[in-house]
């Protein structure tokens, strides 16, 4: 597998090589001075020798910065904020390398962009509401996170009007977002991927968080999207809180995702880490639980994976799944507390018992992966 890049860088030395070996000029070459003068050419994504591009994406969890005047909890995050001198990017300290080196990086923005205090219902003073000032946007923009998931129980805290103007902002940054009702387009090299979100929580008071609402909507929404875009992502949030396995619903609903077309299914809500399936050559990833998360300044579980994937993508269009792996982290980069930086984990000890948990989570399901690898095959 080269890029395109050293491939040009080669092709270019091997040719000014040969004419420099036809030359009358009696110099010995210098091939350190010839590359210097080679002008590189920045085309993202990789190719293969075949002319198939490879594209990996990354995928998290729950992405919640912020916090609300009614629950103590969440005003910890502008404590730390303030401990970095309120740059925000200070979130993205451990993982901003990772984001870099993919093709697209999916994440779950729970929460809002704004500033309003305003809110749609007063029995919510006793709930979790978040929001944050819609500058630190930038958080996304400046870290590699091309895409986000704007589907949970969490953006409508502060009502409609605060709900546009986030999808206004993310916009206005250059961020890609997908709801139920809107699909997200990135652009890969010119491969187009898609992107669908869907609210499956049924306690949730709208219409379309009710599962029995979604089944025949999701399958019409992935299959009209399948006919136009080469790969589709569709991201649930989903789920009971706090558990590490999908239920009944979860997984009718991942299935029917792939069946109806979807290349990557992607799950959030339960704030815990879920097991993965491979169904029919599609990985379902039940629940990728927390990645940067401010409702909690000590959560029972910190641990938590980043999930990555590749497609392979021929010249004549057709897509397949080219594995992937995991990157086990913890939500913190301390010990006791979160401190709102998600850190990879390089403890084997911890790296194992995540992956077991995983899989003994996931021995109930049929098409439950055996392995989680944490480097490409």
């Amino acid at each position: 597998m080269i890029t395109r890049k050293a491939f040009s860088l080669i092709l270019a030395l091997t040719l000014i090589f040969s004419a420099a070996v036809f030359a009358e000029a009696e110099e010995e070459l210098d091939i350190e001075e010839l590359i210097e003068t080679i002008e590189p050419q920045e085309t993202p994504g990789l190719y293969e020798v075949d002319g198939s591009t490879l594209i990996t994406v990354t995928c998290t969890g729950d992405f919640t910065i912020g916090g609300d005047n009614y629950h103590n909890k969440s005003k910890f995050f502008y404590k730390r904020l303030k401990e970095h001198d309120n740059d925000i990017n200070f979130v993205m300290a451990n993982t901003k390398n990772i984001f870099a080196e993919d093709d697209l990086t999916l994440v779950n923005f729970e929460g809002t962009l704004t500033e309003t205090k305003y809110v749609p219902d007063k029995k919510k003073k006793n709930k979790f509401l978040f929001n944050i000032a819609p500058e630190y946007v930038t958080v996304l923009s400046d870290n590699s996170v091309e895409a986000v998931s704007l589907e949970n129980n969490h953006v409508m805290d502060h009502g409609e009007e605060a709900y546009e103007e986030t999808k206004e902002t993310l916009r206005s940054a250059g961020i890609v977002y997908s709801n139920s009702e809107e699909i997200g387009v990135y652009d890969v090299n010119g491969i187009q991927i898609a992107m669908l979100s869907y609210l499956c929580i049924d306690r949730y008071d709208k219409p379309v968080g009710q599962y029995a609402n979604l089944y025949e909507k999701v399958a019409a929404d992935i299959t009209a999207v399948k006919k136009q875009y080469p790969i589709v992502i569709v991201s649930f949030h989903w789920g009971n809180e706090l558990d590490y396995s999908p239920t009944e619903r979860q997984i009718k609903m991942g299935r029917l995702a792939v069946d109806s077309g979807a290349d990557l299914v992607i799950g959030h809500h339960s704030h815990r880490i879920n097991p993965i399936e491979e169904y029919n050559g599609v990985y379902i990833c039940y629940s990728l639980g927390n990645f940067c998360f401010s409702g909690n300044d000590a959560p029972s579980d910190m641990t938590s994976f980043i999930f990555q994937t590749r497609f392979k993508v021929t010249k004549s269009g057709d897509v397949s799944n080219q594995g992937f792996r995991i990157i086990p982290i913890r939500i913190t980069s301390i010990r006791d507390k979160n401190d709102c930086i998600p850190t990879p984990v390089e403890d084997e000890r911890l790296q194992t018992d995540i992956i077991n948990v995983l899989k003994d989570n996931g021995k109930k399901l049929d098409y439950a992966v055996s392995e989680y690898p944490l480097e490409w095959k």
